[in-house]
């Protein structure tokens, strides 16, 4: 199958896992780690700001914008040194 004719399957909501070789597949770590931050009343005052404006939890922001940042810091440094959440 060509990747034209796997998009267009995909885009029309076609299982497409007939068409994959799942034999090396792996579920990437997820483990996740409970930690401690303080921050400045102006930062979660913007944080909640910006998180009600986009309709999502402050911590999701939070994840949101340190994960970019890191996928930004990685691609810039030439490492993968993380998983992208």
């Amino acid at each position: 199958m060509k990747a034209k004719q796997f998009d267009e399957a995909f885009d029309k909501g076609e299982d497409i896992t007939l068409h994959l070789d799942l034999d090396g597949a792996r579920r990437s770590s997820r483990k996740q780690k409970r930690i401690n931050v303080s921050f400045p009343e102006w930062m979660l005052e913007s944080l909640d700001l910006e998180a009600s404006r986009l309709g999502i939890p402050r911590q999701a922001i939070i994840k949101l914008w340190l994960s970019e940042r890191l996928k930004s810091a990685s691609d810039e440094n030439g490492t993968d040194q993380h998983p992208v959440a």
